[in-house]
C-alpha cells in the first residue's frame, strides 16, 4: 500500500492510499475533490472507498463529488456519526477492521474533538515495517483536536490509546499545525531537549514548504504536552494533581495561545 499526502484548503492533509498490484485507491478525509482528481488520474486509478474520521466538513466536503464520479465507491465511518457524513455506507465500531491492499486497519474509538471521532490503525505487515495511523484531528503532531463535542477525560481516554501504538506507527494526522504546537509545547516544556530539537528541524521545515507529517508515536511521546499528562514536570508546571486535571489545563492554555 503506497500512501500519497495531498495538501488540501489551508492547512488540510488528505491522504491517498493505492494499491499498485489491483491499481485502485482508497481516500481519508476528502476536503477538497480537485486533489483527489488529480492523484487519481496521475496514478490511473479508481477510488473505490472513502475512508472518513469525523463528520466535519473540512473531513468529508468531497464526499459527495467523489461518490458522482466514482458511484460504487464504499464510504465508511464512525457509527455514531451515521447521518451526518455525506453517503456513508458503513458504520464502523471500535474493533471493526477494514481492507485495502495487502493492509488490515483496525478500528479505533476516539472521542473528543468530536463524539463519534474513530481512527484507522493499520499495523505493519512484517516486524521491520512501520505501521500507519490516520487519526483525524485527534491526534496532532505536537498537539491534539479542539474538544468540541466532547469532555477531557474522553480525550484523555482516546489518546491512551493512540499513546500505546508502536512506537514506529507513522501518525498521518489531517493538518499541518506543528508549528504552531511545539512553539506552545516549548512554552509549557522547555527544558525537554527532545522538544527543542523538534523545533528547530521543524521552523527549517516550514521555512523550505515542506510537510511535517508524517511524525512517529515515538516522536510525539517524546515532545507532544498532550501525550505526557502524567510527566511531572508537566502536573507541576499545570499545578495539577492527576492526568486529566493537567490535560484540562493544557488544553485550556492552547485554546488561548
Amino acid at each position: 500500500m503506497q500512501i500519497y499526502r495531498l495538501p488540501a484548503l489551508s492547512d488540510n492533509y488528505i491522504f491517498l492510499l493505492f494499491d499498485p498490484e489491483q491499481r485502485v485507491a482508497a481516500v481519508v478525509d476528502p476536503a477538497e475533490t480537485a486533489p483527489v482528481l488529480r492523484c487519481l488520474k496521475e496514478l490511473g486509478a479508481p477510488l473505490v472507498a472513502i475512508l472518513n474520521t469525523h463528520h466535519h466538513a473540512d473531513h468529508v466536503g468531497a464526499n459527495t463529488d467523489l461518490l458522482q464520479r466514482y458511484p460504487n465507491a464504499v464510504v465508511y465511518g464512525g457509527t455514531e456519526d451515521r447521518g451526518r457524513i455525506p453517503g456513508q455506507q458503513v458504520f464502523l465500531q471500535a474493533g471493526d477492521r477494514v481492507s485495502f491492499s495487502n493492509r488490515t486497519a483496525s478500528v479505533l474509538f476516539v472521542p473528543g474533538h468530536t463524539r463519534a471521532h474513530i481512527a484507522y490503525y493499520f499495523p505493519p505487515n512484517q516486524p521491520d515495517e512501520m505501521g500507519d495511523l490516520f487519526c483525524g484531528d485527534t491526534l496532532f503532531a505536537g498537539g491534539c483536536g479542539r474538544l468540541f463535542e466532547g469532555i477531557p477525560a474522553q480525550m484523555v481516554s482516546s489518546l491512551t490509546k493512540l499513546r500505546a501504538l508502536p512506537e514506529t506507527t507513522r501518525v498521518w494526522c489531517a493538518h499541518e499545525y506543528t508549528l504552531k504546537n511545539l512553539e506552545f509545547a516549548l512554552t509549557v516544556d522547555p527544558s525537554n531537549a527532545d522538544l527543542q530539537q523538534r523545533l528547530v528541524e521543524v521552523k527549517a521545515a516550514r521555512r523550505r514548504l515542506e510537510a511535517t507529517i508524517p511524525s512517529t508515536i515515538g516522536l510525539e511521546k517524546r515532545t507532544n504536552p498532550f501525550l505526557r499528562w502524567d510527566s511531572p514536570v508537566l502536573q507541576s508546571a499545570m499545578k495539577a494533581e492527576n492526568a486529566i486535571q493537567t490535560f484540562t489545563r493544557l488544553r485550556g492554555m492552547k485554546d488561548r495561545f
